[in-house]
């Protein structure tokens, strides 16, 4: 007796854990269709308060602007190559220059400064990151590159 009583107690549980189905429902054939909703304008990015933060805004950018050119994962035990660029940003975002710090590939050195430049937006503002006297906002950022010659950037792979 016990042991019915304890299966009818599982199985009521069980039951119990179970969804009802809902039941269909169809619009009725003359109502309109609901207008789709606006398509809302990209968010512009925070400004950020620190060159590390702006640093991340601006690999961001980079990446999304070579999406055939990065790689995700982990990085390789040997690079074939590295390459270290100088960035100045003006005030208003727009990249002023940017040129090889440091590289012993040129092939690779070619392909960090086309995917800086290839960047069609303009970068975020940096005067909340300037004194008042300088014209640019100066920083590097490191390519590393796959034995593919796709790259990800230093300020965006994270600890390995």
């Amino acid at each position: 007796m016990r042991i019915r009583l304890a299966i009818l107690a599982v199985a009521l549980a069980l039951a119990a854990c179970q969804k009802a189905p809902e039941p269909a429902v169809s619009p009725p054939a003359s109502a309109p269709a609901a207008p789709a909703p606006p398509v809302a304008a990209p968010i512009p990015a925070p400004p950020a308060d620190t060159i590390a933060a702006y640093k991340l805004l601006v690999a961001r950018q980079i990446v999304a602007a070579n999406p055939d050119n990065t790689f995700d994962g982990p990085l390789p035990a040997m690079m074939p190559a590295i390459v270290v660029l100088d960035i100045s940003i003006d005030r208003d975002g727009k990249l002023k220059k940017v040129r090889v710090h440091r590289s012993r590939d040129s092939e690779a050195s070619t392909a960090a400064l086309a995917a800086v430049r290839r960047v069609e937006e303009p970068f975020p503002p940096t005067a909340q990151l300037m004194r008042k006297r300088d014209r640019t906002l100066d920083f590097s950022e490191t390519f590393l590159f796959n034995e593919r010659y796709q790259f990800q950037l230093r300020t965006l792979s994270g600890p390995q």
